[in-house]
C-alpha cells in the first residue's frame, strides 16, 4: 500500500506571512518520510467540512507549482479539479506545465465538481450536474487529445460543450503516455463508468461500501474491454496518529481494513500537518508497516 498526503486545511501557525515556509517544510518532510504523492484540494473557498468560506484556501495549482520547486521526487496532483473552474484546454496546459517543471511528477485529478456556494460567491459558472458530467467526459477526451504524441492530436475537437480548432500542446508533458488520470467519485452509473473508460485511478470514500463500488468498477471494465487491474484503487482518509503517536496502531489497523477491501493507495489528511511531527511519525512507523499490504 502507498500513502499520499492530502492538503485540504490551511489555517497553519504563523498565518499568511509564514505560509510559504510552512508549505516548503511540509513538502520536504513529506518526501523524506516516503509518501508517494501530495494532493492539494482544488477549491476557491474553503469547504464547509474544513471550516467554510472564512478559512484559508490557496489556489491549487499555484500551491502545487511551489511544491514542485521545493521537492524532488514526490508526485503532485489536484484532489480534484472540478470541470467548471477552468476551460479544459487551459486545465491541460496547467497540468502539462506542472509536469514539465516537476520533471514528470504531475497527476491529473478531475471530477464533476460540487460546492455551489463558492461559485456563486465568486461569480463562477456552475451548470447542472448532468451537464457537468458531460463536461467531465469531454474534458478527459480533450486531455487525451492534447497529450497525444509529441505535440497533441491537432485535429479539431467538436463536442457538445467544447470546441477546439487545434488541440496543440507544447511543451508536451514529460509523463508518457500522459500524466496519470484520476477520476473522483463513486457514482455507479456515470462516474465509475468514466473511470473504466478513461482513467488510471479511481478515488473512493472510505467505508464498507468500497467492496461493492469496486465490484461495479470491475463490471464496467468488462463492458469497456478494460483491464481492471490497470486501474489504481485509491481512497481519501484521515491520518490521525495522535499528539505523540499514540494512535499509530489504530491507524495501521484502519489501513489494513482498507487494503483488505481492495484499496491500494490511501491519500490522507493529517491533522496539524504544519507541526511536521505527525508526518515524521507516519514516515517512521506507519509507511513501513503498510508497505507490503
Amino acid at each position: 500500500m502507498k500513502l499520499g498526503l492530502q492538503l485540504n486545511s490551511f489555517d497553519w501557525s504563523g498565518g499568511a506571512e509564514r505560509f510559504g515556509r510552512n508549505l516548503a517544510d511540509i513538502g520536504r518532510v513529506t518526501e523524506e518520510a516516503g509518501f508517494d504523492r501530495i494532493a492539494v484540494a482544488d477549491h476557491v473557498w474553503q469547504h464547509p467540512i474544513m471550516g467554510g468560506p472564512d478559512a484559508n484556501e490557496p489556489e491549487c495549482y499555484t500551491t502545487l507549482a511551489f511544491l514542485a520547486a521545493n521537492t524532488q521526487r514526490v508526485g503532485l496532483t489536484a484532489m480534484v479539479s472540478g470541470v467548471h473552474f477552468r476551460h479544459p484546454a487551459v486545465l491541460v496546459k496547467i497540468v502539462s506545465t506542472l509536469d514539465v517543471l516537476s520533471g514528470g511528477r504531475a497527476g491529473f485529478g478531475v471530477g464533476s465538481g460540487h460546492y455551489e456556494e463558492e461559485t456563486q460567491g465568486l461569480g463562477l459558472s456552475y451548470p447542472p450536474q448532468g451537464e457537468r458530467f458531460e463536461m467531465l467526459e469531454e474534458t478527459i477526451q480533450i486531455a487525451l487529445r492534447m497529450w497525444s504524441g509529441e505535440r497533441g492530436d491537432e485535429r479539431p475537437f467538436e463536442g457538445k460543450h467544447y470546441r477546439l480548432g487545434r488541440p496543440l500542446n507544447l511543451p508536451q508533458s514529460l509523463s508518457r503516455p500522459h500524466p496519470p488520470i484520476m477520476v473522483a467519485g463513486e457514482g455507479e452509473k456515470k462516474t465509475l463508468r468514466l473511470v473504466a473508460r478513461y482513467a488510471d485511478a479511481c478515488s473512493l470514500r472510505p467505508g464498507p461500501q468500497v467492496i461493492g463500488k469496486l465490484d461495479v468498477l470491475r463490471r464496467h471494465c468488462e463492458e469497456e474491454g478494460r483491464d481492471y487491474e490497470e486501474i489504481e484503487k485509491t481512497c481519501a482518509f484521515a491520518f490521525d496518529v495522535g499528539e505523540s503517536g499514540e494512535k499509530v496502531d489504530e491507524l495501521i489497523g484502519q489501513l489494513r481494513w482498507l487494503s483488505g477491501m481492495g484499496i491500494e493507495t490511501v491519500i490522507g489528511f493529517v491533522p496539524n500537518v504544519d507541526r511536521i511531527t505527525p508526518l515524521e511519525v507516519i514516515g517512521s512507523e506507519v509507511i513501513p508497516a503498510v508497505a507490503d499490504l
